[in-house]
């Protein structure tokens, strides 16, 4: 028999549940909408396997045999994109990662301001890293640390830049950030001196836009053009005069290719080779980069190669995609390349969903049914609206009979 204390229970459960079960869950698309337009960044074509190219007639054919994993040739002006094959694979980009760190460090220090160097600062440089011969508490005037890290590929020129722009992890979050604003979504920075770690990868079309958008700036065009330097030296025991060394560019096509302007070049055994080249001629500027050709000599031979191609097929070939444009500040990032597996192209982006409430979302990440309710509140596993609402009443009614079964009982009158 149900006493006074267990009925008004059963009343309270009933009425408790009854808004629950009246509520019509969130609205989501039916499971026959069709998905949303999956394209690569910089156009559908950027997303396809196999070399990309629209030739017009009297075109010229592309070089053949080329070993590059990944390439593309763009014109730096219009951001039209001549050619291309596997620009989104990721790949590890050794010292072209470099050309991001310029683009994001350089602007922030008069090349003319003298910084003392702190032991720390060039400490925990990767083992095996080429360096331009910095040495502890001797002064540097900033230009001669850009041009350690243009000319030289010095990783401790990287180093004391970084430090100087508030430590490494700062400068790594910063180099983020602008990959991201350059719409730049393949690339993931670990160390700021492209020194291969795990997860760090970009690919041949993100480092064609951190050239498009270096180059840009007039200390770095200069910093990336030039042939050789003197760079500051120990100061001599004897006369307590400082001296000075010769260094060189290392980039091999700067001064043999006609027109070249720079960029960047990268090397390691575990990432192979990778090259950014920019040429002008007859007042157009094109980019190629190649990443992991077969052999060292081979990137600056297909780079060659490819931009010979570029200047006699620029107006002969239908643009197979575009070099997006940054994103303007105050605008956030669309959706788009995101992470793929090291060498393999990372999947194309797909649009921000629109705001959805909290109901909606779980049963979007929610295996099973559930993941696919229709339009009219039925998730194809429990009652519809109708049924919620019949059930409500049903429990209310069972909650109001006992209620008055009980109060006959004993003998008390309905309120």
């Amino acid at each position: 028999m149900l006493t006074r204390p267990k009925l008004a229970q059963l009343l309270a459960a009933c009425l408790a549940v009854l808004p629950a079960l009246l509520a019509t869950p969130a609205a989501v698309a039916a499971p026959d909408s069709p998905p949303p337009p999956q394209t690569a960044v910089g156009g559908e074509r950027m997303g396809l396997s196999g070399v990309q190219v629209d030739p017009l007639a009297g075109a010229p054919a592309l070089p053949r045999d080329l070993t590059g994993r990944s390439w593309i040739v763009a014109d730096a002006t219009s951001g039209d994109v001549l050619a291309a094959s596997e620009p989104h694979l990721r790949l590890a980009p050794a010292s072209t990662l470099k050309i991001l760190f310029a683009d994001t460090v350089l602007p922030k220090f008069d090349r003319n301001a003298v910084h003392r160097v702190a032991d720390a600062e060039i400490q925990g440089i990767g083992p095996g890293s080429s360096l331009v011969g910095i040495k502890e508490d001797l002064d540097y005037k900033v230009e001669d640390l850009w041009r350690g890290v243009f000319l030289s590929s010095g990783n401790d020129a990287v180093h004391v830049l970084a430090h100087m722009n508030g430590g490494i992890q700062q400068t790594v979050a910063e180099m983020q950030a602008r990959a991201e604003a350059l719409q730049a979504k393949d690339t993931r920075v670990v160390s700021p001196d492209g020194y291969d770690m795990e997860g760090q990868l970009s690919s041949a079309y993100d480092l064609t836009l951190f050239a498009r958008a270096g180059l840009r700036n007039p200390d770095f065009r200069m910093y990336c053009a030039t042939r050789d330097a003197l760079f500051p030296g120990a100061v001599d025991r004897n006369t307590g005069q400082r001296g000075s060394f010769g260094i060189a560019n290392t980039d091999r096509l700067l001064g043999k290719y006609p027109g070249l302007i720079g960029v960047k070049n990268g090397f390691t055994t575990e990432a192979g080779s990778t090259f950014v080249g920019a040429a002008e001629r007859d007042g157009r500027t094109l980019l190629v980069t190649v990443m992991h050709p077969t052999t060292y000599q081979k990137v600056y031979d297909e780079t060659a190669a490819l931009l010979d191609w570029g200047f006699a097929a620029a107006d002969k070939v239908t643009p197979v995609g575009r070099l997006v444009d940054e994103v303007p500040a105050a605008e956030p990032a669309p959706g788009g390349q995101a992470g793929g597996t090291a060498g393999a192209p990372a999947p194309p982006p797909h649009p921000s969903p629109p705001a959805q409430t909290e109901q909606a979302e779980q049963a979007e990440q929610a295996p099973g049914p559930a993941a696919a309710r229709t339009a009219s509140g039925d998730d194809g596993g429990g009652p519809g609206t109708v049924g919620r609402l019949l059930a409500a009443l049903a429990l209310a009614a069972a909650g109001t009979g006992a209620l008055l079964l009980w109060r006959r009982r004993s003998g008390r009158p309905a309120e």
